[in-house]
């Protein structure tokens, strides 16, 4: 059940939004194994000048582009990781023209104990999912 966080900074028509968020999406389910109707999103439009991703001494340059997904998940391979990085980093650039180097993921380890879908219950713990 990946909770996803979109961070980018204002400047994005509402249809270059939905596509970023639709193909991040599509690359949870072809790579993370998520399933299709698992889609939870959160995006966040920052001011110009909000968002600060420096290239942590790589040696390349952000731009205003720069988008930054934040998945929150349970029990994702280190393979599933890379795969989840690498088919991020070319399907934004196809669908969406943004640069690899211009995308930053980070996952975020939790439990099933750490998820409530609703009706103050814990849905995994009980049974229901």
């Amino acid at each position: 059940m990946p909770l996803v966080r979109i961070d980018v900074v204002e400047g994005r028509t509402d249809d270059e939004v939905r596509r970023l968020a639709d193909t991040v999406q599509a690359v949870m389910v072809e790579h993370f194994a998520a399933p299709e109707r698992d889609r939870y999103q959160v995006i966040h439009e920052h001011r110009p000048g909000r968002v600060v991703a420096l290239d942590t001494g790589l040696g390349f340059e952000r731009t205003d582009d720069v988008v930054i997904v934040q998945v929150t998940q349970q029990g994702r391979t280190d393979d599933q990781k890379r795969a989840l990085y690498a088919a991020l980093a070319e399907r934004l650039e196809r669908d969406c023209g943004i640069a690899p180097t211009d995308v930053v993921v980070s996952v975020v380890e939790n439990t099933k104990a750490d998820w409530s879908f609703g009706l103050g219950r814990a849905q995994f713990l009980d049974g229901d999912l």
